[in-house]
């Protein structure tokens, strides 16, 4: 690693290394004071030697910080290093997960314009799509995730985008990205994929085809729970016009939580093969189980989608969904018997977390909705943590127990 505190030769340093490497060091920018760790820029402004300086910064014609709306140095360090991740040319960092997702229909799309959805997607992210963006004139159609020829189909001559979370919430659905990536070019649409499950440690989208990739750096990019935050990535191109929207609207991620994001990175790869290998081991647990009638995991070989799963990511996740024996009322029996997993909506954290999804992450949505989604009433989601895999399966079974 040079000593040079150029950012160039820093950067020039990490073409071609690994992806571990990568998630410690890229997008590292040190400061003439020599520091090891990243640098935290808590700073909401920045002083300009002029005021031809200022003039230029704020024009575009002079490189360097003007706002920590929209450029601050902790921030950059940490879109650059998803970036190298995601194998982007850009990152934009936003404030949520909610907030990348408005920030690239805001900055790409204009009414009159048309989007499809997949119906296997986050309750709020059918709430975002259905009640404000159509109110502004953005139509809004929704496709099974799986069915290339359905995507097809549905395809319009003003469709702008193709949105997609793969693997999906909290199903574990899938879709052949490389396959729909060609179904939209055909047709003169971009490929958003939501990659929040599988983070690049697992997935890279935009290498598979996909336009741009959305993320939810609240999750396991954090991975403990800690703070909030979103990412938006793809080419330069796009990415100066969600810059734009950011930089009007203001929905940017801090600069202590791009800090908390950075460190997350250094560990994403390891922590996500713990949560892989634990995940997959709770999963066929689980499927052995009496009181159990239906496991959702693309780890699993009865999985629908296992073969896809194994071409296209190189680990199958830490989100286990399973349907139990008695309806809502039977799955609120089994949440509440457990003791040491968190009862939370969140997942990507440490801490092992469960939730019913029809009554919280998809309970805004209509029944007809859940429905059309597979959201049944028996649904429970695990988001597999850290914790010793035996601890987690005792737990499991005392909501067993209770069914």
């Amino acid at each position: 690693m040079s000593q040079d505190w150029d950012a160039g030769r820093l950067d020039s340093d990490l073409e071609g290394v690994a992806f571990d490497t990568l998630a410690v060091r890229a997008g590292q920018h040190r400061t003439p004071e020599g520091e090891h760790g990243d640098a935290m820029f808590l700073t909401s402004s920045y002083v300009f030697r002029t005021a031809a300086d200022a003039a230029a910064r704020f024009s575009g014609e002079a490189a360097g910080n003007v706002y920590s709306r929209y450029t601050n140095p902790t921030v950059r360090a940490f879109e650059e290093r998803l970036a190298a991740l995601e194998g982007a040319e850009q990152a934009v960092a936003t404030a949520t997960g909610m907030a990348a997702i408005l920030s690239v229909v805001m900055s790409l799309c204009s009414a009159g314009d048309h989007i499809l959805v997949s119906r296997s997607v986050f309750g709020s992210t059918i709430s975002l799509f259905e009640k404000y963006f159509k109110r502004f004139g953005v139509q809004v159609d929704y496709v099974p995730l799986a069915e290339l020829s359905g995507w097809d189909a549905a395809i319009k001559p003003n469709t702008k985008l193709l949105f997609v979370e793969s693997p999906s919430n909290p199903l574990a659905e899938l879709v052949d990205i490389a396959a729909l990536a060609e179904v939209a070019h055909a047709k003169g649409a971009m490929l958003v994929v939501d990659n929040c499950f599988c983070t690049p440690a697992l997935q890279q989208p935009l290498k598979l085809g996909a336009d741009i990739v959305v993320h939810s750096a609240t999750k396991f990019i954090d991975g403990q729970g800690r703070c909030m935050g979103g990412v938006v990535a793809g080419r330069s191109e796009q990415m100066k016009e969600v810059v734009g929207f950011l930089r009007t609207a203001g929905p940017t991620l801090s600069p202590f939580n791009a800090w908390i994001f950075l460190k997350g990175l250094e560990t994403l790869n390891l922590r996500m093969r713990a949560h892989c290998a634990s995940a997959l081991a709770l999963a066929e647990w689980l499927e052995q189980q009496d009181g159990i009638e239906k496991v959702h995991y693309a780890g699993l070989k009865s999985h629908p989608q296992h073969a896809l799963a194994q071409r296209q990511q190189r680990g199958f996740g830490a989100v286990v969904s399973f349907e139990v024996k008695g309806g809502k009322e039977g799955a609120w029996r089994f949440i509440d018997a457990t003791r040491l997993i968190s009862i939370t909506a969140n997942l990507g954290d440490s801490k092992t977390t469960i939730t019913h999804p029809g009554t919280t992450s998809h309970g805004r949505l209509a029944p007809q909705e859940r429905e059309a989604a597979g959201i049944r009433d028996s649904l429970i989601r695990i988001a597999v943590g850290l914790e010793d895999v035996s601890d987690l399966q005792a737990d499991l079974a005392r909501g067993l127990a209770a069914l």
